[in-house]
């Protein structure tokens, strides 16, 4: 199946940097709770993601993240995520994070 443009363009990924992570025991399969800066237009959003195969807490906190910003938020166990969190898998399927290599300004739309 094929899109055009105009709905690529529905999707708002951008560029946010991880403030706050803390294990997610309440969730059905391994996640953290992640608190992410998206810059001044967007603030500071919440998300639950599984991806303790490859990181944890410590090792997130700091660093560049893809996130989907426009989808509506989700109930998880007690938690509201509100962004959704891109990554890949690896050759077992664990999630490996999508971000830029550099910095750039938070906020910053994927085009």
């Amino acid at each position: 199946m094929t899109i055009d443009y105009a709905d690529f363009d529905k999707v708002e990924m951008r560029v946010g940097r991880v403030l706050r992570a803390e294990p997610f025991p309440e969730a059905r399969k391994p996640a953290l709770k992640l608190w992410i800066d998206f810059g001044p237009e967007i603030g500071i959003k919440k998300s639950s993601a599984q991806i303790t195969t490859h990181y944890t807490p410590q090792f997130v906190v700091g660093g560049l993240v893809i996130a989907v910003t426009n989808f509506p938020p989700r109930q998880i166990g007690p938690f509201m995520s509100e962004v959704l969190v891109l990554g890949v898998p690896d050759p077992d399927g664990a999630v490996v994070l999508l971000g830029p290599d550099q910095e750039v300004p938070l906020g910053g739309r994927v085009f």
